[in-house]
């Protein structure tokens, strides 16, 4: 046991020192011009600049697209998922490659990460949001620097986004991940819940992956996916299947179960997860070691 403690105590005051010696990045609330969902003329996200953004004026960054849960918002990630602590602490430690970090806001007027015929959702995320943030800040171009993850129906969409833009990411990184409709509890009492169920349902990526072509496993060969959830999570059997679509079509994986529900006690450690196994396939393909 004090072995234990010793090892505890000299691994904060490592963290500390790191951190004293470090000046950190930001977080910023912000907006953007939006014209392809109805009604709307302007959008929020959340973004985090790493350090040295502002004095490195040459250096471009490879992007995180951090998206949230149901009834949730943009802010979340940092309001209840400490972002900033927890980049600026695994970047102070080396754990984790200098990235901006970008939280769109998917919940405000219509909670949807896909297309319905009154709220082009999914359209506006790849025509506008992407396009916009990439040009907005300084973001290394393609692939291999791009990544997507999220929690819950963030979660979900990070994986359908994944399975139908194969060509966009590199890493998809699904927590807790609502992938099909189930009969919440919470959902009762929404008058949209019909709807957005039946969305879900239509994006079910298990289906899609399971009916996918040849070439289209090919494609999804090429995106490092990890799922992690929790083994207490009502959207458990939801991700086995998955992962069993996955092993089916011979697709590589990483696959974390760990005890949990599907609540921020699990997302917080999960992003801390997330953002080391997103920066060591950066560092592959950038071959850093």
């Amino acid at each position: 046991m004090v072995d234990i403690m010793k090892k505890c105590w000299t691994a904060c005051m490592l963290v500390c020192f790191c951190m004293a010696a470090f000046a950190g990045g930001r977080v910023e609330y912000k907006t953007m011009p939006c014209r392809l969902l109805q009604g709307i003329t302007e959008r929020e996200y959340t973004v985090y600049l790493p350090p040295d953004y502002d004095t490195d004026t040459q250096r471009s960054y490879p992007v995180l697209y951090l998206l949230h849960g149901g009834g949730c918002s943009n802010t979340d990630w940092e309001t209840y998922g400490g972002l900033c602590h927890l980049a600026d602490s695994l970047i102070a430690c080396g754990a984790m490659e200098r990235m901006v970090i970008v939280c769109p806001e998917a919940n405000k007027n219509n909670m949807i990460w896909f297309n319905a015929d009154h709220w082009r959702y999914e359209d506006f995320f790849f025509r506008e949001f992407v396009p916009y943030i990439e040009s907005f800040y300084r973001i290394k171009k393609g692939k291999s620097f791009r990544s997507v993850a999220g929690y819950s129906m963030g979660g979900g969409a990070s994986v359908v986004y994944g399975v139908l833009h194969p060509d966009m990411f590199s890493v998809v990184y699904g927590m807790s991940s609502y992938l099909r409709s189930q009969p919440l509890e919470f959902l009762k009492n929404d008058p949209s819940a019909g709807w957005r169920q039946r969305l879900v349902d239509e994006y079910n990526p298990i289906n899609t992956i399971q009916e996918g072509s040849d070439g289209d496993v090919d494609k999804w060969r090429t995106v490092h996916w990890f799922i992690d959830c929790g083994d207490k999570d009502f959207t458990y059997d939801a991700n086995a299947d998955l992962i069993s679509a996955f092993r089916r079509r011979q697709i590589p994986y990483g696959y974390r179960v760990k005890g949990g529900g599907h609540d921020w006690n699990y997302w917080r450690p999960a992003l801390w997860d997330a953002l080391i196994y997103v920066s060591r396939q950066l560092r592959n393909n950038l071959n850093i070691r």
